[in-house]
């Protein structure tokens, strides 16, 4: 299952940047996070930072670990995570035009289990939906943040 989605930030990717890449306090400013507690923290930069983060998901509240497997300052990072038998890739990426941030989170999930292939086949459509309106909250709660005085 794969899903993309868009939103456009009035305010530079610098900010943006600094918002998402600020795991410890995402708590803070995104209404679908409940916790996050870091495992641990590279020397430098944000590669290597691994995470569990605790969220509500489908109305329910999910633990999952996760961390960072590749990212450029300003532009991109993108996460792993591996639970209930697959493997979802995250990945958020900004683009700046003319003072205006476009962030862009997208959701990759590969089920690799018989069992969770099943459940994929299963009930991917109902679980589609709610991780796009899951990401696209985030996005908004992240704009929100992004252009408050």
């Amino acid at each position: 299952m794969k899903i993309s989605s868009t939103t456009q930030i009035n305010a530079p990717k610098e900010k943006v940047w600094d918002i998402i890449t600020n795991i410890e306090k995402a708590a803070e400013h995104i209404s679908g996070i409940k916790s996050v507690e870091v495992l641990e923290k590279p020397d430098s930069g944000v590669i290597g930072l691994k995470w569990e983060v605790l969220r509500v998901m489908f109305g329910k509240e999910a633990e999952e670990t996760m961390w960072i497997t590749e990212a450029e300052e300003n532009s991109h990072y993108q996460t792993r995570a591996e639970s209930h038998g697959a493997i979802y890739i995250s990945k958020l990426s900004i683009k700046e035009e003319n003072g205006v941030s476009h962030l862009t989170m997208s959701f990759d999930g590969q089920a690799q289990t018989t069992g969770a292939k099943i459940m994929s086949a299963l009930m991917g459509w109902m679980f589609k939906k709610g991780t796009i309106k899951a990401v696209e909250q985030d996005l908004a709660d992240i704009k929100a943040k992004a252009e408050e005085a």
